[in-house]
């Protein structure tokens, strides 16, 4: 072998072999490995989304983003909302927050609306009610049968007027709206604390959450309450003037009776009986007498806090409990408005889904009021009728301050048992439809309102 061939033939082994027409044909087939890419576009869209919304809720807007980012203003949300994936049109998911001030303001305005009209609604049964429970002399003979409720009505209409009807009223309006609206707030803040989810939605802890809005309401009202009840309970005859001279003046003019209520409230000077509770004779010793007097707006109170929590209690629980009644799958077609394109155009984002449930149709949302008062009511009325009788104990009885101990006993001694259930048949024709309208307004405020 000549060098020439040796070389050619080195050059040979060493060079690639050349592809044959099968290999050639199979290497065709084969697509080519893809050239590095930049993640896909809706990556690209969820990656910016999630920027934006940050920027949005935790920080202040970045003047040094690019120009090209721009866009992002037209797919984002305005802050408070949500949207779903933007393959689909967007549907805006409100995020409630329960312990901002622009929620417990609005709820407090709802709360106030609805507790004045439904106050209004059963004025006056309430104005007979009181006459009633209290023991006025000249309704006495009227109590216990509804033919004396219509009686005892046309009487004050007769001796006073329409407005006779609604004495006492202008102080209840005054009482009854900050009343409901620190209880409907304190209700939708205590319950969001014991029920943050579906998981802690028990009986007892909305049973507790109804109890302490009611304490936390009565507290800060219940002097209103008690100068309401002594002018519903003065009439034009009651004969007290020796231990009440202004009695007379009271009924002299329309106007200014209750600061006239107020005053003679003040200056009632409960005389010191060994039967004064314990509290009472310890305040007389440690405070000083004007400050002493300010326990008069107080009568009572202690009943009140122990009737406030079966009736709170109760109210809120068996409202809500009917609410899931009327929510299910029976029934659900007969009570709960169906869904529209406006309802169901925006919806909210709660770690419960209490706010989230489509709301019931009126005629269902009072009869879930009526029967959750009725309830509250039975439950609570014995403590209702012994807080009435020591709220006028400055008023009959020589002005003495009687003890919760001491009016539950007069009470049975003159009555028994069924002198605690005195006027529950106008607390029934009162209360439901009071309760009734008093849920469906704030239901319905707060749909206006937009919380």
């Amino acid at each position: 072998m000549s060098e020439n061939e040796i070389i050619l033939r080195n050059q040979a082994s060493s060079s690639p072999p050349m592809p044959s027409s099968f290999s050639s044909t199979h290497e065709q087939n084969v697509p080519p490995p893809p050239p590095p890419q930049s993640p896909p576009q809706h990556q690209l869209s969820t990656t910016r989304l999630s920027k934006g919304l940050k920027s949005l809720l935790y920080t202040q807007p970045n003047k040094s983003i690019p120009d090209d980012d721009d866009d992002l203003n037209e797919t984002i949300p305005l802050p408070g909302h949500y949207s779903n994936d933007q393959s689909t049109p967007i549907k805006s998911i409100k995020v409630i927050d329960k312990q901002s001030l622009h929620y417990v303001l609005l709820s407090g305005i709802a709360g106030g609306v609805a507790g004045s009209a439904a106050k209004t609604l059963v004025a006056p049964l309430d104005r007979i009610k009181i006459l009633f429970q209290t023991s006025n002399p000249e309704f006495l003979k009227y109590r216990g049968t509804f033919h004396g409720l219509v009686l005892a009505g046309k009487r004050i209409w007769s001796s006073d007027g329409m407005w006779g009807l609604y004495q006492g009223h202008s102080i209840t309006l005054l009482r009854i709206f900050p009343y409901a609206a620190i209880k409907f707030v304190a209700y939708e803040q205590i319950r969001t604390i014991l029920i943050p989810s579906d998981v802690y939605e028990t009986a007892g802890r909305r049973f507790l959450a109804g109890s302490l809005s009611g304490l936390a309401s009565v507290f800060f009202t219940y002097p209103l309450d008690l100068i309401r009840v002594r002018l519903a309970f003065e009439t034009r005859n009651l004969h007290h003037l020796k231990i009440h001279p202004q009695h007379q003046q009271f009924y002299q003019s329309h106007r200014g009776r209750i600061l006239q209520t107020v005053k003679m409230i003040y200056n009632e000077n409960p005389p010191v009986r060994p039967n004064d509770p314990r509290w009472l004779t310890m305040m007389r010793r440690v405070l000083p007498f004007n400050i002493q007097r300010i326990s008069n707006f107080y009568r009572g109170f202690a009943p009140t806090i122990m009737g406030m929590i079966p009736y709170a209690g109760v109210s809120f629980y068996a409202h809500d409990l009917l609410h899931d009644i009327l929510r299910s799958k029976p029934l659900r077609k007969y009570t709960v408005q169906p869904a529209t394109r406006t309802s169901t155009s925006t919806s909210v984002k709660t770690k419960s889904s209490r706010e989230s449930r489509p709301p019931l149709k009126a005629y269902a949302q009072l009869i879930a009021g009526g029967i959750s008062g009725l309830c509250s009511q039975t439950a609570a009325y014995p403590f209702e009728v012994i807080r009435r009788r020591m709220q006028v104990g400055g008023a009959v009885g020589g002005g003495q301050f009687l003890s919760f101990k001491n009016t539950a006993g007069l009470i049975y001694r003159e009555s028994g048992i069924k002198g605690f259930f005195v006027g529950l048949s106008i607390g029934y024709m009162k209360v439901v439809p009071m309760f009734a309208c008093s849920f469906f307004v704030y239901e319905r405020m707060k749909k206006f309102l937009g919380i």
